[in-house]
C-alpha cells in the first residue's frame, strides 16, 4: 500500500483558465486558482509534481469538510481523473458555495 506524501510547492503562478496572476499562499502548497478554482494536473500526490498529463482540472464540486474547511473537487479535462483538494482562506467563497449544490 502507497502512502501519500506531501511536498510542499508553494509558487505563484498566471492561471491558465482565467489570465490572472496568482500569489504563493506562504503557508502550504498552491493547488488551484483562487478566483476561478479551475487548477491543473500536475500532481500524482500533493505538491509533487510528478504527472505527464498538465489538463487543465474543472472545478466540479465542494463540500464542506469538519477538519479541512471545503473541498474542492476538480476532474482534469484531458485525461479525466478526479482530485479532491482543501481550499485556501483566500479562494472565492461565492464560487465554493456555489459548487456545494453539486456536492462531490
Amino acid at each position: 500500500m502507497e502512502t501519500k506524501r506531501f511536498t510542499k510547492n508553494d509558487s505563484g503562478f498566471v492561471c491558465e483558465h482565467c489570465g490572472r496572476e496568482v500569489a504563493p499562499l506562504g503557508y502550504t502548497s498552491r493547488n488551484h486558482c483562487p478566483f476561478c478554482l479551475w487548477s491543473l494536473h500536475l500532481d500524482e500526490m500533493p505538491g509533487d509534481r510528478a504527472a505527464d498529463c498538465g489538463g487543465q482540472m474543472e472545478p466540479i464540486g465542494a463540500a464542506p469538510d469538519p477538519k479541512k474547511g471545503y473541498v474542492i473537487a476538480h476532474r482534469c479535462t484531458k485525461c479525466g481523473a478526479v482530485r479532491r483538494n482543501k481550499a485556501a482562506r483566500d479562494d472565492s467563497r461565492r464560487l465554493i458555495i456555489q459548487l456545494t449544490t453539486r456536492g462531490i
